[in-house]
């Protein structure tokens, strides 16, 4: 047996876990900021955006597309590319960017976000409830970006941080089950 036949033989870790991580721990800490909760040390979030939301989850994107699974393909591949947009933006290398510009960005995401929501429902009911509540996260932020409304942004980050703890939910089940030799307790899928 070649060495090229072993390799192909041997099982491969599922990316989905990886990338549901970076997205919820990234989105965790800038949703308590968003929320109001932290007010101070926003630029924390930066590395987070730059590394563990975007790098990380491009990279499960990647493997994902690998793997022949479209869907987990293009979410991680599109917000790994979203955080590192929030990096390159907030770090400031394009220049002065209006709020009212962010909020249609966010609002774009939210589109975007919704459209892949309804591709959840035959998944499992943690990845319904992430999308669920991350567009309407988006659309919160956006909203409250657009319109200077602080209420409608801390919103947003309540919603954010709700979503945060779905998507790690969701990420986390995978590994502790695979661990244990089981099926993730990650809830049936809302259609069949």
């Amino acid at each position: 047996m070649l060495y090229k036949d072993v390799m192909t033989e041997q099982k491969r870790a599922n990316p989905a876990p990886l990338g549901l991580s970076g997205f919820a721990l990234t989105t965790l800490v800038l949703s308590t900021f968003n929320a109001g909760l932290i007010t101070q040390g926003a630029s924390v979030v930066l590395g987070l955006a730059a590394f563990y939301g975007g790098l990380a989850q491009l990279l499960a994107g990647i493997l994902e597309w690998r793997a022949g699974n479209t869907f987990g393909y293009t979410a991680f591949f599109t917000y790994g590319a979203f955080w590192e947009w929030y990096f390159l933006t907030a770090g400031g290398f394009f220049g002065g960017v209006t709020p009212q510009a962010i909020g249609l960005v966010l609002i774009a995401f939210g589109i975007f976000t919704l459209a892949m929501w309804f591709g959840t429902f035959k998944a499992n009911l943690g990845l319904f409830m992430t999308f669920l509540l991350l567009w309407i996260t988006f659309f919160l932020l956006g909203v409250g970006a657009m319109i200077g409304n602080v209420g409608l942004s801390h919103a947003g980050g309540y919603v954010g941080i709700l979503t945060a703890i779905a998507a790690w939910y969701t990420g986390l089940a995978i590994v502790v089950a695979e661990s244990l030799g089981k099926s993730p307790p990650v809830g049936r899928p809302i259609m069949k």
